[in-house]
């Protein structure tokens, strides 16, 4: 019974950490559930969730729970940072993600050697992509901090776990929700934010979850590639003043202290994500 409890308690540690891929800028929910030991347990009953229900769902549930305690804890502090010192927080954010680009561009070619097709796939992604995102504001409009918008938010969040080096939060911010999504998670709105988010969640795991599996297992170069020219795009983004988009970085009265800050931000985020990195890497 007491190894029982201590499983489930060690399992919703694990849903707490997983949660900070969920807030965090520059952090993959996926590459912290390989880094817990359980992607790929997680990806296949995703992908097949009738096959193992009675085995499965037990395990994931406090996974689940400690994801949302996560979410619920840690929303409010990293609201307050943002709002205090956006440039600091968002460069200490783009350093974790520089961290990590070392074992993202190793994973491209650990079964096979990259080629003329896997470099189209990197920079037409970081390209269209790149610009894609940075006009997306100003050809969709930001995208409303309503129900639908949320479902989208859900959406990009499941995707964060099922492709482990994807940081949704990155796009959240180019998209104008992230902001938004913090704030109804601090405030425990469970129509307005959690439902939606749920909902989006669950359905995108439900229509891609195979299709991820299928592709990571007879595509891996190639999505991989997709993945880098992305992440890419979204780290440069964060970094870039937009007037179009609603949560774009804004240097206006930056000072000489701030800009040393954030130089250590991106040194420290840099360092952070390297470890992480290695960390995967031992785990996996």
């Amino acid at each position: 019974m007491t190894q029982h409890k201590s499983g489930f308690v060690s399992r919703c540690l694990k849903g707490m950490i997983i949660a900070l891929g969920f807030i965090l800028p520059g952090v993959s929910g996926g590459v912290l559930a390989a880094i817990l030991g359980l992607y790929e347990r997680l990806l296949s009953f995703m992908a097949h969730p009738t096959k193992r229900w009675r085995e499965d769902f037990p395990f994931f549930l406090p996974v689940g729970i400690g994801g949302l305690l996560g979410i619920a804890l840690l929303s409010a502090p990293l609201a307050y940072l943002l709002t205090h010192a956006q440039v600091v927080v968002l460069w200490g954010f783009a350093g974790a993600i520089i961290g990590t680009l070392p074992a993202l561009t190793a994973t491209a070619t650990a079964q096979s050697p990259r080629d003329g097709i896997d470099w189209l796939w990197f920079l037409g992604t970081l390209l269209i992509g790149g610009f894609g995102l940075y006009f997306m504001s100003d050809l969709l409009g930001t995208l409303p901090a309503n129900f639908i918008g949320f479902l989208v938010a859900g959406g990009l969040i499941a995707l964060g776990v099922l492709v482990p080096g994807l940081s949704p939060s990155n796009l959240l911010l180019i998209l104008g929700l992230f902001g938004p999504m913090l704030t109804g998670f601090k405030r425990f709105d469970l129509l307005g934010v959690y439902l939606p988010i749920a909902i989006g969640a669950l359905i995108t795991l439900a229509v891609f979850a195979k299709g991820v599996e299928f592709l990571l297992q007879h595509y891996h170069s190639r999505v991989h590639h997709f993945i880098l020219g992305l992440v890419v795009a979204s780290t440069v983004l964060i970094l870039v003043p937009n007037p179009s988009a609603a949560e774009s970085i804004s240097y206006a009265h930056v000072t000489l202290t701030t800009w040393l800050a954030s130089l250590v931000a991106c040194i420290a985020g840099a360092a952070l994500g390297w470890w992480m990195s290695r960390l995967e890497a031992k785990y996996k």
